[in-house]
């Protein structure tokens, strides 16, 4: 018999943070985009207690080269959402997931030489 998990003081199960239908719709997109240009290759989720993670690759045995978080204790501070750049630098930080993935989208413009 396992033994039953510690709860926070207040006796609720700790919630876990995860990406609704529509924010990952909004990802995946995106994401599609860029495997059709040849930027990225690979992606991962994961889903905690304060966060929620999608993790972009160019290459699956690499460490990732963006980081879209979502973190709701943030939500009336800085915004939920941010992207991450490889070094872990904040590239872009907001409330609406779309605006905040227009960082990403940029690098698929390119000029035409």
């Amino acid at each position: 018999m396992e033994a039953p998990l510690p709860f926070p003081a207040g006796g609720k199960e700790p919630e876990i943070i995860a990406f609704q239908r529509q924010e990952l719709s909004v990802i995946l997109r995106l994401y599609g985009m860029m495997v059709a240009a040849g930027e990225w290759r690979d992606y991962g989720i994961s889903h905690g207690r304060e966060v929620a993670v999608f993790s972009v690759f160019r290459r699956s045995a690499e460490t990732p080269l963006y980081r879209i978080e979502k973190r709701p204790k943030l939500r009336l501070k800085q915004g939920i959402y941010a992207v991450l750049g490889e070094g872990g630098q904040v590239l872009r930080r907001g409330h609406e997931l779309e605006q905040v993935l227009r960082v990403l989208e940029r690098k698929l413009i390119r000029p035409v030489g």
